[in-house]
């Protein structure tokens, strides 16, 4: 499996963290950086995991800013896109099972390097659970989606 990783320069460390922690699971890691903690903008970064993962590049997308708001709402507009800014476990695997989401961003100021290894752990692990209701709900979205993009 496939994953790109994407942060700005508040969340490179943790992204580090979290490549180191994939590698050493057995994934396959496309590293989309940033590759210092030099100042950069947070939605180039997303953007180009989002890319990856809508392109099929990769298979899902982890994504570390200060807060993971900013960096989220980059990849979000990238159509296709589900990221889920994540604080916790529950929340991580939920937002597989029910929503399908293809990417996940966490804060590396507010969430700690044990704590965010396990979230990632659940993200990845948690199938899509193709119950009809939120096959329905995702068909939902996606119609809100076309009708603005017009």
């Amino acid at each position: 499996m496939k994953i790109a990783l994407g942060a700005d320069h508040g969340g490179f460390e943790l992204k580090e963290t979290v490549k180191q922690h994939l590698i050493e699971k057995g994934y396959e890691v496309i590293d989309c950086g940033t590759y210092s903690s030099d100042s950069v903008d947070y939605p180039v970064f997303g953007r180009k995991a989002a890319i990856c993962v809508k392109d099929g590049e990769a298979d899902f997308g982890v994504l570390v800013c200060g807060t993971g708001i900013g960096i989220s709402y980059a990849a979000n507009k990238v159509p296709g896109i589900r990221c889920a800014r994540l604080t916790d476990v529950y929340s991580a695997k939920l937002t597989r099972a029910h929503n399908d989401s293809n990417m996940m961003s966490l804060g590396a100021r507010v969430t700690g390097p044990g704590l965010a290894l396990e979230i990632v752990d659940a993200f990845l692990n948690e199938p899509f659970s193709n119950d009809p209701r939120h096959v329905h709900r995702l068909e939902l979205i996606d119609e809100i989606a076309e009708e603005f993009s017009k």
